[in-house]
């Protein structure tokens, strides 16, 4: 900042630049505690390695492995408050160990998919209805959507699933049979682990 624009805000604010400036960081400062959507997350262990999970105050928003902690938390939303709270994932982080212990099948957490488009969301919700150890093809989900000749942009959907495996996009595969894609974790190697363990293919072992 310039002398003149120094000047120009001490006569703003009336008082010395410096302490204008600092005046002006704390008040934003308290704006974003105040305004800033929280977001709480935490980690849990898994066959597939660790976990990440996050939740806003509507709902589980984002479940990833395969990454490090801080791009985790960077792929968070930007603008939201953000600190680690096991006891606000304890409903998630339970439902997913009874998944991998083989005890459930489908989730019935609370889900915040607000940042998705309404495409994107009508495709995850259909995707959500899909049984374990079936798979659908892009073009089953796109046909139950009312859009048959939609499977590219359902497969683009799918890409942007911010919860995988909750909301089992894996179930989704290619209408020749290949696995398609999967943007989440290992990529295919993830999605196969997960489609053996539900039953859809062969066995897995017992850790990917």
């Amino acid at each position: 900042m310039d002398e003149q624009a120094l000047i120009q805000l001490r006569k703003a604010v009336g008082a010395p630049a410096g302490e204008a400036i600092l005046q002006s960081r704390r008040r934003m400062e308290t704006w974003f505690a105040q305004t800033a959507p929280l977001v709480r997350w935490d980690t849990m262990d898994s066959p597939m390695g660790r976990i990440y999970l996050a939740a806003s105050v509507n709902g589980l928003c984002s479940v990833d492995f395969g990454v490090s902690e801080d791009d985790f938390i960077k792929r968070l939303d930007t603008l939201a408050h953000v600190e680690r709270n096991p006891a606000a994932l304890a409903l998630a982080t339970r439902q997913l160990s009874e998944y991998f212990a083989g005890q459930r099948t489908r989730f019935d957490v609370p889900l915040d998919l607000g940042r998705l488009t309404s495409f994107q969301q009508n495709v995850l919700r259909v995707t959500r209805t899909i049984s374990a150890g079936k798979v659908w093809t892009y073009r089953q989900v796109a046909e139950a959507l009312g859009k048959p000749g939609a499977s590219r942009p359902v497969g683009q959907a799918l890409g942007h699933n911010p919860v995988p495996i909750v909301i089992p996009c894996h179930r989704v595969i290619a209408s020749d049979g290949g696995l398609g894609g999967y943007s989440a974790g290992a990529g295919l190697d993830s999605k196969r682990w997960l489609l053996q363990w539900e039953g859809a293919l062969l066995q897995p072992s017992a850790r990917m």
